[in-house]
């Protein structure tokens, strides 16, 4: 009772035009993620259970070589994973990050949230726990990952993201030690659009139940332990049964700082469209890191949804996927960044 209340409360509070729930929407070109997740829902799942599986499709089928095994080795070589799902309607979240050996990574996110107390797991020890929770173990190297991780130490190990540290980060490979710091201005990092594209899914249902959840494996040459933006709550995602959710991708490192998706979901909830809640959360970051890469979906508690983008020389125009009761098939959008 109460719940039908509160969504009809919604309906009301965001008068934005006609609904069409349920939605899926989720960040980049990933089609069959979004397929995956709506077929889900259209037989009866959960919102967890769309988010579930549509992020797992991505792992799967190694989205863009971001998601999933096989892909963005450390500096040793290593792949490893890290995903976040939150249920917006009672809160509770579960994620996982520097995750080795377990290819479905979104499925030990909802194990530690369904199965533990706890919301993180982190490292081996997150390992050792989707093992015994029957999770197999499998190897996430690939011939792809070791060529790309030779071909890297062949160039100096470029690009890299050390910084003050012996020797010279910028001419070679480590191991690095301390070094006198120096500053970097911003506009140094090492950007790669195929670096950064975590699969971030926003799922709501006829009744307005809302889940978000994120995947990836991570960063290019990152520092072994490295944790991004993804499994972070309020930065890789955030979902609230009573405004909606949105989803981030891009430079986590820069991203997290700023918890763009707990900005944008209060945002809604204080009466913004979801357009214009992205558009401010990038905004936010925009102004202390004018050419940082990222993007942001967003999509309030009735179905309506948006997406923004900083405009960058590697990112004009933002693509991302959406299935409604409209469409009733997979669409791709875009937005022109700015």
């Amino acid at each position: 009772m109460f719940a039908s209340l509160h969504f009809l409360f919604l309906m009301f509070y965001f008068p934005l035009g006609q609904t069409s729930l349920p939605l899926v929407i989720n960040t980049w070109p990933f089609k069959s993620a979004t397929a995956a997740a709506w077929r889900s829902l259209q037989s009866g799942g959960s919102v967890l259970d769309a988010v579930e599986e549509g992020c797992a499709r991505c792992e799967i089928e190694q989205c863009d070589g971001t998601v999933g095994f096989g892909g963005s080795p450390d500096e040793t070589g290593e792949t490893t994973l890290d995903a976040m799902i939150m249920n917006g309607n009672t809160m509770e979240v579960g994620a996982v990050a520097d995750l080795r050996r377990i290819k479905n990574a979104i499925g030990v996110a909802r194990a530690v949230m369904e199965r533990t107390e706890h919301t993180m797991l982190v490292g081996e020890s997150a390992s050792v726990f989707a093992e015994n929770m029957g999770f197999v173990a499998e190897e996430l190297t690939t011939n792809k990952s070791l060529n790309v991780f030779s071909q890297w130490l062949k160039g100096n190990c470029q690009p890299n993201y050390r910084k003050n540290v012996s020797p010279d980060p910028s001419k070679s490979c480590g191991p690095y030690g301390p070094e006198a710091m120096h500053s970097r201005c911003n506009g140094e990092r090492p950007v790669n659009i195929h670096s950064h594209d975590t699969i971030g899914m926003i799922a709501i249902d006829k009744n307005g139940h809302v889940a978000a959840g994120t995947s990836t494996n991570g960063l290019s040459h990152k520092v072994p332990g490295r944790v991004g933006d993804s499994p972070i709550i309020g930065a890789g995602a955030y979902a609230d049964g009573s405004a909606g959710a949105a989803a981030a991708t891009g430079d986590g490192d820069l991203m997290m700082r700023f918890l763009p998706s707990y900005l944008a979901v209060e945002l809604m909830r204080n009466g913004a469209d979801p357009s214009a809640a992205c558009k401010s959360a990038i905004s936010r970051i925009k102004r202390h890191y004018s050419d940082f890469f990222g993007a942001i979906i967003c999509a309030n508690a009735t179905g309506h949804y948006g997406a923004a983008c900083n405009k960058v020389p590697s990112l004009t125009e933002f693509h991302f996927m959406v299935e409604n009761s409209e469409s009733n098939t997979p669409v791709l959008k875009s937005v022109a960044c700015f």
